[in-house]
């Protein structure tokens, strides 16, 4: 029997990935955020990906201010100093990665600082000739403004702050207005949207598949769609960013979230999102947000994360070829 070459078993994965540690819940509305990057290093994320065969450097967690836990201020909005502060250092940690040439893998922290991060990426798109596709897994919209914001936090607002909406530090941080176009923004997993945002959906032009959608047509169907044209030479030029909220997931199996919604993807689900990311070998950058150990079962949601992000980089049952996909 005629033996496959070692490289015909090898899913293709960076070189090199820099973990980012961004140790604030600041734009949450519950402490415990703050604490996600070390719950992911004790989950054995950087081991794990080394497994892979991927060059693995871990920067640690950056510096910024504590979280003051204010009330809204004059724009309606809670910590905005504090947010803008660990948002640029974000944005400055991401691009400083992606200009060596690595894959940045940042750490969260809460969702605002998605801010920072895809800005950055924008930034590094703008600046190598890459067209951008952001994948938002979570269960909430997140284009809430100051003026329409129940809340005033800001891990409610990033979608909107990228697509130019919001403070102007926060709009511009890319270095353009917007960062990102709604068009090249998909979401998936919403379950838990404000009836503002429903508008500011449309209004902004995002591609959403709700879990109705998911239910109706299948996780295949809708990853299919999500990333159609990311494979093969017409996604050449593509930089493919996952946004990956913890609470996109299922409760029943990841309840170290701050902001749970029942009826999430199951665990297989989630898996096959993961594994067809990584098929089309697009991935680029990769936020990990709203973690919160405070409110998890014996780390049992970060390690469930780092089985996800493994499957991210090859991890597989079988060999998967392109002709088995």
């Amino acid at each position: 029997m005629k033996s496959l070459q070692k490289e015909e078993y090898e899913v293709q994965t960076p070189q090199a990935v820099t973990l980012i540690g961004v140790p604030t819940d600041v734009g949450a509305g519950r402490l415990g955020a703050a604490m996600g990057p070390d719950a992911l290093r004790v989950a054995q994320l950087g081991p794990a990906l080394a497994g892979f065969g991927v060059q693995v450097h871990d920067i640690g967690n950056l510096a910024g201010p504590p979280n003051p836990r204010s009330e809204r201020d004059a724009q309606g909005l809670r910590n905005y100093a504090e947010c803008l502060a660990w948002n640029q250092a974000t944005h400055d940690a991401v691009l400083e990665q992606l200009q060596a040439g690595n894959l940045p893998i940042m750490l969260g922290g809460d969702h605002t600082l998605a801010t920072g991060s895809i800005s950055a990426v924008a930034r590094h798109c703008r600046a190598t000739g890459k067209r951008l596709r952001v994948l938002w897994l979570d269960a909430h919209a997140d284009c809430n403004l100051p003026d329409i914001s129940p809340t005033g936090n800001l891990h409610g607002m990033p979608v909107a702050s990228l697509c130019g909406h919001g403070p102007e530090p926060l709009a511009t941080m890319s270095g353009a207005k917007p960062a990102v176009q709604g068009s090249a923004i998909c979401q998936i997993g919403l379950r838990s949207v404000d009836d503002v945002e429903k508008r500011m959906i449309q209004k902004l032009g995002l591609e959403v598949f709700d879990m109705r959608a998911v239910d109706e047509l299948g996780m295949r169907e809708v990853m299919l769609r999500a990333l159609a044209g990311l494979s093969g030479p017409e996604g050449d030029d593509v930089h493919l960013h996952l946004s990956f909220d913890v609470d996109f997931l299922d409760p029943d199996i990841a309840p170290g979230t701050g902001t749970t919604v029942r009826g999430g993807p199951n665990y297989r689900e989630a898996q096959l999102c993961m594994e067809m990311i990584a098929d089309t070998g697009r991935l680029a950058s990769i936020d990990i947000v709203e973690l919160n150990p405070a409110l998890d079962i014996r780390n049992q949601t970060a390690e469930l994360v780092v089985d996800l992000v493994e499957s991210l980089f090859g991890k597989s049952t079988l060999v998967r070829t392109p002709e088995a996909r």
